[in-house]
């Protein structure tokens, strides 16, 4: 097909709305990085941010080679995606089927969903990762855990199949990532002195810029997800924006109760209850996404709690509270409150809220087990953590020869 030929199909306000979405996602991975790396102490604070940015480089190339085809190749047993796209072989220009977008765009905005993920889980092994495995760990991740999930769900494997709703990624990101913060903290184990030496947010400011950046690019997150400029698109902008101010109000209010206001409560809260409606974006009203951000932030803030209060693990920046648990609220909420595109629970469709509940458990069990035997193998190949001395030096000397501040 030419390329007069192959444009022809494709609807140019659609592309151009995915393509900004593609790049509205990008700009969250950035945020991540300060948002996570405002949280650490000082001297881990280029360590933090700089993983964000060694992701973006690496799991671009990972998914243009092999990650995409692995993703939404042809179909293997509903299990994962096929190899004829490796290296992008037939992503074209033309546009892709069920779309009026060209592939090449649909893949480059996929692909910002496969880094922003294995962005998220780094929050887990702040401030004693050793650079090299923290490579390794992300990229076999990223091929063994990312890429058949988002198959099942998105790609044309089992769980798409049996209905599972997941609008922009609370099973395939979200659960993904948190669960998988759990498994590789418990294998690398605590920080030196955590729960004895005090180990608070260095700058503030810093992650909570990190939070508006997550919170700006959000946008194209979930509304860019309708892969069309309608109103689909516009519902999912305005849910997503609706969940998270509920949702940060509602962890003001929590953490006032208990202490004060904090900002850095507010917007962790904005950011749970951004996790939370990322499920259910374009399937719900505006007026559901309040319960939801409630529920994202109310589970979210205990799960914080409970977590630092057993002293058992050590997940550094709260993935696990903040985007495991705010998307298994989200998702199971999908199948309560759904009444666009499809119905759920409360529109009479009990069936749809079993489907959820099977795609939680699977997601669950299926990153924790994997993330948690792939982090064993790295630890015994390579060894995850730094030394000692280089723990105690700080990531940021120890691992890059440079400090954040002069």
């Amino acid at each position: 097909m030419g390329v007069a030929a192959a444009q022809s199909t494709v609807n140019p306000a659609d592309n151009a709305w995915v393509l900004v979405s593609a790049a509205l996602v990008l700009i969250m991975i950035p945020g991540v990085g300060l948002f996570y790396g405002g949280m650490v102490r000082k001297k881990n604070a280029i360590s933090t941010i700089i993983f964000s940015f060694a992701i973006m480089a690496i799991i671009s190339l990972q998914w243009i080679v092999l990650g995409y085809s692995l993703s939404f190749g042809h179909d293997i047993g509903g299990l994962i995606g096929g190899l004829e796209n490796l290296g992008l072989q037939g992503v074209g220009m033309e546009a892709r089927e069920g779309t009026a977008i060209p592939s090449l765009t649909f893949m480059i905005f996929q692909e910002m969903f496969a880094v922003i993920t294995v962005a998220l889980i780094t929050g887990s092994y702040v401030e004693r990762i050793k650079f090299s495995s923290f490579l390794v760990f992300s990229l076999a991740w990223a091929t063994l855990v990312y890429d058949p999930v988002a198959h099942w769900v998105w790609g044309g494997g089992w769980l798409g199949a049996l209905g599972a709703l997941d609008f922009a990624g609370g099973i395939v990101v979200h659960i993904s990532a948190g669960v998988s913060a759990l498994a590789v903290a418990l294998v690398i184990g605590a920080r030196k002195g955590f729960g004895k030496d005090p180990m608070e947010p260095h700058n503030i400011p810093t992650t909570v810029m990190g939070a508006a950046l997550l919170w700006f690019g959000w946008f194209g997150f979930n509304a860019g997800s309708a892969l069309a400029a309608n109103g689909v698109a516009a519902n999912a902008f305005v849910t997503t924006n609706t969940s998270a101010a509920a949702a940060a109000t509602t962890w003001m209010l929590l953490s006032w109760r208990h202490r004060a206001p904090s900002a850095l409560g507010i917007v962790t809260g904005a950011v749970a209850g951004l996790a939370a409606i990322t499920p259910a974006a374009g399937f719900v009203t505006p007026l559901a996404a309040v319960p939801i951000g409630i529920g994202g932030a109310v589970f979210g803030y205990y799960a914080i709690l409970f977590i630092r209060g057993s002293k058992k693990v050590d997940d550094s920046l709260d993935v696990l509270a903040c985007h495991g648990i705010g998307s298994t609220w989200g998702v199971i909420a999908t199948g309560i409150f759904a009444t666009i595109g499809a119905t759920g629970l409360l529109a009479g469709n009990p069936y749809q809220l079993a489907v959820q509940i099977l795609a939680v458990v699977v997601t669950w069990v299926y990153a924790f087990a994997l993330t948690y035997a792939l982090a064993r193998v790295i630890d015994a190949f390579m060894g995850l953590r730094v030394r000692d001395e280089e723990e105690a030096v700080g990531l940021d000397l120890s691992q890059h020869g440079e400090g954040a501040y002069a």
